[in-house]
């Protein structure tokens, strides 16, 4: 009977024994797991290393490349394209406006009634229209004809207030997200079509001349006195209520940024030098790209896998569209190598740009102390259940690492322009302010990103500068600014010269 029991214990010893090794192992297999997630976000942090010393040589880069855009047609990645607005509105406008706004597959049509010196925009309403998927790949005729006679619907429901005196044409400002050719206020060729639009016919053509020729057919009195890409739409809608703005940046899904330059400083623009001796310059930023601009392999797989390989290098680590890619792409690893999220990659975490920004913001300003937000956020997008409070707070951590590399890169190329322009330095004649009108809904909604990039270019200026500059949300760009430009670009106004 001894025997026996001591054989059990033995046995049941060195069950207990095994069983404490495989214990052990799992742990060491664990941490050592742990371990490689730690070390594959610190590898990713330190790339995307932004020190202020890093920042002031992109600064620097993009002022370069802005001298070498102004200078001649393809001297640079930056087109720094002359937008023909030489006189942005003062504030005076007096009149009733329309805008036409075509950024994508929806359009708006708006109505802005300005009150004249001190008076704003007394009134202003709007309609939206989808355009149907086969006009998108359609005839120019069709298209425009659909959007005519939107216009002509707008028109013929208004009040008899906003009716034009006897022999006044109604005034138009017309957005097109698209890349033109601007040959003056109001006209353009198109170069191509981009979001899913595929009409030949268009291509080389005015287009202004094409919604003319629309609006005549369907009976609308209507003349388009501006043609305006949505960035200087900005710009016109900032300096409508603050005369000292004079930059404009975009960040929300994609990025731009527009700014008023001397026409002097202009060495492409061979035509007479306006009145205003300025010129507001659309830079197309988001094709920037240089040698300092912290990039990683993850951006690089990105860039490859993207519509556009190696274009829109700035926009890709900087605007809404790639934020939450770039956050994907490291999970994505983290979940092979390091397996974050248990044995199997969860199948989701493999499609590309399943994880949109609006979510990274949401679990980047995660605040409850059991980051639940990030906990549903990977249950409801990527179908991850039951994750450890130590795998969201890594989460979070990447949230940071990306949003604030891309925040910072922003903040540094705005400092280039305002380098450009001369005001990075404090005037003897006492400080004007920069005023910079900001739009786009990641500026608007990620909290953590807007206050990373205006702490960065205030700390970037330096103490004695950071006064002097200002941000305001300059709402509706696209909209208001462009009939803010049909405004100041009106066949009516009164030469005040």
């Amino acid at each position: 009977m001894k025997k026996a029991t001591v054989g059990a214990v033995v046995v049941g010893a060195a069950v207990t024994v095994a069983v404490g090794a495989l214990i052990v192992r799992h742990r060491m297999r664990k941490s050592s797991k742990w371990a490689r997630a730690r070390a594959i976000l610190k590898e990713f942090e330190e790339k995307c290393g932004t020190p202020d010393a890093k920042l002031k040589q992109v600064a620097d880069a993009m002022t370069v490349e802005m001298h070498a855009g102004l200078a001649s047609e393809g001297g640079s990645k930056l087109k720094m394209l002359i937008s023909y607005v030489d006189n942005l509105p003062t504030g005076d406008e007096e009149g009733v406006f329309y805008a036409l706004d075509l950024g994508g597959t929806n359009f708006r049509v708006l109505r802005v009634q300005l009150g004249g010196k001190d008076g704003g925009i007394v009134h202003q309403e709007f309609t939206e229209a989808s355009i149907p998927p086969n006009l998108m790949v359609g005839t120019s005729e069709a298209l425009f004809d659909y959007i005519a006679a939107e216009l002509a619907k707008f028109v013929a429901e208004e009040e008899e207030k906003f009716h034009q005196p006897p022999g006044k044409q109604r005034e138009l400002g017309f957005t097109f997200s698209f890349p033109i050719m601007q040959t003056s206020i109001n006209s353009g060729t198109l170069i191509r079509w981009t979001k899913g639009f595929s009409i030949d016919d268009t291509v080389g053509q005015d287009v202004v001349a094409e919604l003319t020729k629309a609006m005549q057919r369907k009976g609308v009195d209507m003349r388009v006195s501006a043609l305006v890409n949505d960035t200087v739409g900005t710009l016109a809608g900032g300096r409508f209520s603050n005369k000292d703005v004079s930059i404009a940046v975009i960040l929300g899904t994609g990025t731009n940024a527009a700014y008023v330059e001397r026409a002097q400083a202009i060495p492409k623009w061979h035509g007479p030098l306006p009145k205003s001796g300025e010129m507001v310059i659309n830079m197309e930023w988001g094709n920037f790209r240089s040698s300092h601009l912290p990039l990683t392999e993850y951006d690089h797989a990105m860039d490859t896998d993207s519509l556009n390989p190696g274009e829109q290098i700035f926009e890709k680590i900087c605007s809404g569209m790639y934020l939450g890619e770039i956050l994907r792409r490291v999970l994505l690893r983290m979940s092979e190598e390091a397996a974050i999220f248990g044995d199997e990659v969860p199948p989701k975490l493999k499609n590309q740009f399943i994880l949109r920004t609006p979510e990274m913001s949401a679990m980047h300003h995660d605040t409850s102390s059991d980051l639940r937000v990030v906990g549903d956020k990977l249950k409801d997008i990527l179908e991850i259940s039951n994750t450890s409070l130590k795998t969201r707070r890594l989460v979070v951590e990447l949230c940071n690492i990306v949003a604030t590399r891309g925040a910072r890169l922003a903040a540094a190329g705005v400092l280039g322009i305002v380098k450009k322009m001369g005001r990075d330095t404090p005037r003897e004649s006492g400080q004007e302010k920069i005023v910079v009108a900001m739009d786009g809904g990641l500026y608007e909604h990620y909290t953590e990103y807007r206050k990373c990039l205006e702490n960065t270019l205030v700390e970037l200026l330096g103490e004695e500068m950071a006064t002097s500059i200002v941000f305001e949300h300059a709402n509706d760009g696209s909209g208001i600014g462009a009939a803010l430009l049909a405004a100041s670009n009106s066949l009516y106004v009164e030469d005040k010269s």
